[in-house]
């Protein structure tokens, strides 16, 4: 059998059972009362049913109006309800942020940032996963990713936060590669690469010439996707490495670390913030962007 009524229709009728007015239910559906009746009049027709009993006063269901809303009704009310919760969970400072990041990022700066978010709204939550590989965003259901360095999927809106200084650092220990004085010279030592930056950007700071240096997989002592790690087996000599400054702090201070090649710098590598839509986000998520956005102003 052919079902030709309408489901907006049915939800017209279900209107006006639990308001008990043409005009109430009308005033619900942004509907004129005439175009409401009409409509009904129109799902009556389709069923082959009489719905309702109209009188100057009010209006009652029949025993077949009785039955039908029985069985639709809490469909309705179970959509209306989804409904409501969907737009709170939109438009409301709460729910849950599914968030992507690099470990040595957390660790360094962002933790403390989305630590900070969390204070502001107690009502949103974060699920966030650390790794320093570029995770599929897509299948994960990742509403937010940081990233650094490398250029983001164009399907998603990339807005950079903060710059990240680089340079190339010795141990203390070795003499010799303290000594060096340009890059074609790292072909002569071994060197520490912490993944994914295996392409190492340097410009002369005084004659702005660049030069990029790609390790040879022979020269390579140890490949770490980890900057802690690779930080430290820098200095305790396995090789020459390309290190982030921010994050070499505590290494340098000791004297454990040393930058070599003063002349030439890293070229810094942007942190992005990568989301997919502009337009129909979540309110929770434009709060964080706008709080990353304000955070990261504050710290550069």
């Amino acid at each position: 059998m052919k079902l030709n009524y309408s489901l907006d229709d049915m939800h017209l009728f279900w209107l006006v059972a639990r308001y008990g007015s043409f005009r109430q239910a009308a005033q619900q559906a942004g509907l004129p009362a005439s175009t409401l009746s009409r409509r009904i009049k129109r799902l009556e027709q389709q069923l082959a049913l009489r719905l309702l009993h109209r009188d100057a006063h009010r209006v009652t269901l029949t025993a077949s109006g009785q039955q039908y809303l029985q069985r639709c009704g809490p469909l309705f009310g179970e959509l209306t309800d989804i409904s409501s919760e969907l737009y709170h969970e939109v438009h409301g400072a709460r729910g849950t942020i599914r968030i992507a990041a690099p470990v040595n990022s957390t660790q360094h700066w962002l933790g403390r940032a989305l630590n900070r978010f969390l204070q502001r709204y107690p009502d949103i939550d974060i699920q966030l996963t650390l790794s320093n590989s570029n995770i599929d965003m897509n299948a994960q259901l990742i509403d937010m990713v940081f990233r650094v360095g490398d250029l983001p999927p164009s399907d998603w809106i990339a807005r950079p936060l903060l710059q990240v200084p680089f340079m190339l650092y010795a141990s203390q220990q070795q003499a010799a590669w303290l000594r060096l004085t340009h890059p074609s010279e790292l072909a002569q030592v071994p060197l520490v690469v912490s993944t994914p930056i295996t392409h190492w950007r340097l410009q002369h700071k005084h004659t702005q010439a660049h030069y990029l240096w790609v390790p040879q997989p022979a020269a390579i002592r140890l490949a770490v996707n980890d900057i802690s790690v690779a930080s430290q087996a820098v200095a305790d000599g396995i090789g020459v490495g390309f290190l982030p400054l921010s994050m070499t702090t505590a290494l340098r201070d000791s004297g454990e670390l040393q930058a070599i090649m003063s002349d030439w710098i890293g070229q810094p590598r942007l942190i992005h913030m990568l989301y997919r839509d502009r337009d129909n986000l979540p309110q929770r998520v434009r709060l964080l962007i706008d709080f990353m956005l304000a955070y990261t102003r504050e710290l550069g």
